[in-house]
């Protein structure tokens, strides 16, 4: 719109002529919005609010006497209230350039006075409280031409080819150097002993593998070994299994031999002895059976004679009967009664014989058979009259 102007977010609009501006400033200051300016009657420019920088090389002299070469950066800006705008605008409007160039020299005056009550060594090891002290002494004027410092950088301290800033720091590089050496030598060392330790690791894996393959071998051997004995083992087992089985076979038919023999030649020789000895001793029984016949064949031919005779002495006596009168008072009752006492005579008179007999063979004589008959022919029956049985007794007809 015509005669409507705003300013920059980061610049400050001031308006000239007409009204006065805050305490009795000979502008007005807009920031952050539009204001109408008439044309010809009002004039407005523009001061800058952004961040500038400035740089100061200085050369300076401490306490000690020793001039330093010192490089700083200022950061500074126009402040944002009104009053440092009105002062910054009074006095940069114009040629905002000069903001720099100005504080370069008000900050280089400050360095060389504060430079000036420190050490070189103070200054080298504590950079950040230089920075401070010259902050805090170069603040009110900043702010009476209304700019304020947002920082300060000390950016490098060189004392030429005065050499004392490297004397000073020497002991520390020596000391630097010396750490650094050892450092280096323990690194050595230790490179040293890992290598060592690396090496022993290698020939101890080398010396577990080589015994690894060693042991592999030896196994692959006692296989390939047990393989090829396995063929004559299995031959040898088999010739042994053969040979007990053979073994076994012999002993089974030495043992069936030997029964054989024991059946073939010792029964038959046992039971031909057995039989010889049965037959000894049947032979000895018979011969023995026919002493004891022949001392007692008289004796039994005797009583087979008395035996065969004995009919007829019951004849004998039966017939002295008959010219007798007998009165048979009971019958057949009676008859046999008579007929029982005269075969119970003739036993009588048969065991009297045989008593007479026996006393006489008690006393030595055995009569023979030709006096046996001598003596009992009166006794001789006709042999159709009487016969005995060879396995019974005596039969009479």
């Amino acid at each position: 719109m015509f005669g409507y102007r705003v300013p920059a977010p980061d610049e400050a609009m001031l308006i000239s002529g007409g009204r006065r501006g805050l305490g009795g400033a000979p502008f007005r200051v807009v920031t952050g919005h539009g204001k109408f300016v008439l044309p010809v009657f009002r004039k407005v420019r523009f001061l800058t609010l952004s961040m500038c920088e400035s740089e100061v090389t200085e050369t300076c002299v401490t306490r000690q006497g020793i001039a330093l070469h010192v490089r700083a950066v200022i950061a500074f800006k126009v402040g944002n209230d009104q009053e440092s705008i009105i002062n910054a605008g009074q006095r940069f409007l114009s040629d905002q350039e000069q903001m720099s160039v100005l504080t370069g020299r008000i900050f280089a005056g400050h360095l060389r006075a504060i430079i000036g009550s420190m050490t070189v060594e103070e200054i080298v090891t504590e950079r950040q409280k230089l920075a401070a002290e010259v902050l805090d002494t170069s603040k009110t004027e900043m702010a009476k031409i209304g700019l304020i410092v947002d920082s300060l950088q000390i950016q490098s301290i060189d004392d030429g080819d005065v050499g004392y800033i490297d004397a000073m720091s020497a002991p520390h590089k020596a000391a630097i150097q010396r750490q650094a050496q050892i450092a280096q030598a323990q690194a050595t060392q230790a490179s040293v002993e890992a290598e060592q330790v690396a090496a022993r690791n290698q020939a101890e894996y080398a010396r577990q593998t080589a015994i690894v393959k060693a042991e592999y071998s030896a196994e692959v051997d006692r296989a390939q070994a047990q393989a090829a004995q396995a063929g004559p083992l299995a031959q040898a087992h088999a010739q042994q299994e053969v040979l007990a089985a053979q073994t076994e076979l012999a002993q089974r038919q030495a043992k069936l031999r030997q029964q054989q023999l024991v059946s073939e030649v010792v029964r038959p020789a046992e039971a031909e002895a057995e039989r010889v000895r049965i037959l000894a001793a049947a032979e000895a029984q018979r011969m023995k059976i026919q002493a004891e016949a022949a001392a007692s064949y008289d004796r039994v031919a005797l009583d087979r004679m008395l035996i065969d005779q004995l009919p007829q002495i019951v004849k004998e006596a039966a017939g002295g009967l008959a010219g007798a009168n007998v009165n048979v008072l009971n019958g057949a009752d009676g008859l046999g009664e008579i007929a029982a006492g005269l075969v119970s005579q003739g036993l009588t008179i048969l065991d009297s014989v045989r008593q007479n007999l026996g006393g006489q063979e008690s006393d030595g004589h055995r009569p023979d058979k030709s006096e046996g008959n001598g003596s009992s022919s009166l006794l001789q029956l006709p042999s159709s009259k009487a016969r005995k049985s060879d396995d019974g007794p005596v039969d009479v007809d």
